[in-house]
């Protein structure tokens, strides 16, 4: 793309967000129920559009309104907008992000669980808080590696959050929460496969500057991304915390392993707009004629133990 295209590009998002943003606000202030929950949804998609992101999803995702804590590695600040694209959901986020000009505006308006790094003992808040939310029925985000990488390999989780979960269960909640594994990949640009000198346009980690690789990424074309959601995880009242961390690793490193060498998705793809696959539109195979592969990818309601072999 052309440094005038580029400009262009730049410029229309920038008025796409003042035309939006007043009624992301005021849907956060005053509305209720659906509105309310779909106008980030409507927000991120129309960043998609403009950014040129290409979203894909295969694997189990919740059902609608179904509550889970979702365990993500973690790429780019693009991550929000995909991620915020593709159904209601919510992120737990560093404190210091809540006073960033704008984008501390515009995680409020997603709702974001703010922690405090420095403060060991906000862990258990933050905890109480995400366990609230997710007894009433909230899709929270954490990216549990702490920080972003270059998308072509997986740091470490953490599994202190992961106690909200098991949090949730407790007193009158659920019997058990989903906790969801989640492995998002930008596998190419331009139709063509994403190189490694390429991935600082795209991955924005370690001491990168902010303006440069903002740069280079409106200067490119087209990006493809896929989001993998794994096999669900039940956690329970007595569950561990740290074998459900260590299943949900296991499960995002094999599905990052699978983008980044360039093998296929398993099971059925279908675009970042819809919730599920369709028969419809081709996306899920008709009733009959689903290939084990498929059968075995779509069954979400089986959750993992953390106690089992798996």
């Amino acid at each position: 793309m052309s440094r005038l295209g580029a400009y262009g590009r730049l410029a229309l998002c920038a008025v796409a967000f003042l035309v939006i943003v007043g009624p992301h606000l005021l849907s956060l202030r005053f509305g209720r129920g659906r509105i309310a929950a779909w106008m980030p949804v409507l927000f991120h998609r129309v960043f998609v559009a403009l950014f040129g992101l290409r979203v894909t999803q295969s694997g189990t995702p919740p059902e609608a309104g179904e509550p889970a804590l979702v365990l993500s590695n973690h790429v780019s600040w693009l991550d929000i907008i995909v991620l915020g694209s593709l159904r209601p959901l919510s992120f737990v986020a560093k404190s210091e992000i809540a006073g960033w000009p704008v984008i501390g505006t515009l995680a409020r308006l997603q709702r974001t669980v703010f922690i405090d790094r420095a403060r060991r003992a906000d862990t258990a808040n933050v905890n109480a808080t995400v366990a609230q939310r997710l007894a009433r029925g909230d899709l929270i985000v954490l990216f549990a590696e702490g920080t972003t990488g270059d998308g072509t390999r997986l740091l470490p989780f953490r599994s202190s959050l992961v106690g909200a979960a098991r949090a949730a269960v407790a007193g009158e909640g659920p019997a058990r929460i989903r906790l969801q594994p989640l492995a998002i990949t930008y596998p190419r640009r331009n139709g063509l496969p994403l190189v490694r000198k390429e991935r600082p346009d795209v991955a924005w980690y370690g001491d990168m500057e902010l303006a440069p690789h903002l740069a280079a990424f409106f200067d490119g074309g087209p990006i493809d991304i896929h989001v993998v959601w794994g096999a669900p995880i039940a956690v329970e009242a007595g569950t561990d915390r740290k074998r459900a961390t260590a299943l949900a690793e296991a499960s995002v490193r094999a599905a990052l392993q699978r983008g980044v060498t360039g093998r296929p998705p398993l099971g059925p793809v279908w675009p970042g707009h819809r919730m599920r696959p369709d028969v419809e539109d081709g996306t899920l195979p008709e009733r009959g004629i689903a290939t084990p592969q498929a059968n075995r990818a779509m069954r979400g309601a089986e959750m993992l133990s953390p106690e089992s072999d798996c």
